[in-house]
């Protein structure tokens, strides 16, 4: 899987390759669509790069930065799975969403990947209500826990 496959015949989501009656060979598109399944089924991520890492675990993924470098060269935004032998790429699509590992955070496509910012803690105003600013707090730290907000 070092070289990108194209296939006559895929899914029209994420090109997972479909077989033909008394096709050949047919393991190379099996394994092909199990690694893309691999890939995309409860995606999590290891952060944002624009190089591979130089020793990447198998199963690994990474969203690929804006100037890719080395063997992720002309790849940007898509994610990049480490599969055995290569790397294998595939484009974001809406409604698509993933674990950010170094946030812990959820992030969601659409048009691009969205990760909702943590609100400012309230300060200032003429009428401070202590019990209101706790909860507050609460409710970020709750909002962060479940991978909406980034890790406080």
């Amino acid at each position: 899987m070092s070289e990108p496959l194209s296939f006559d015949s895929a899914t029209p989501r994420y090109a997972l390759p479909l077989l033909f009656a008394g096709q050949s060979q047919k393991e190379f598109y099996v394994n092909e669509a199990h690694a893309l399944a691999d890939a995309l089924l409860h995606c999590a991520v290891e952060g944002l790069a624009d190089a591979p890492p130089p020793d990447p675990a198998e199963g690994a993924c990474w969203l690929v930065g804006d100037t890719p470098t080395g063997a992720w060269t002309g790849q940007a935004g898509k994610l990049a799975s480490r599969q055995p032998g290569g790397w294998l790429f595939v484009a974001p699509r809406d409604g698509m969403s993933l674990l950010d590992r170094v946030s812990g955070q959820t992030l969601r496509y659409r048009g691009g990947w969205i990760a909702p910012a943590a609100p400012a803690a309230p300060t200032g105003g003429t009428t401070i209500d202590a019990e209101l600013r706790a909860a507050f707090g609460v409710l970020v730290e709750a909002l962060a826990e479940a991978g909406i907000f980034p890790a406080t």
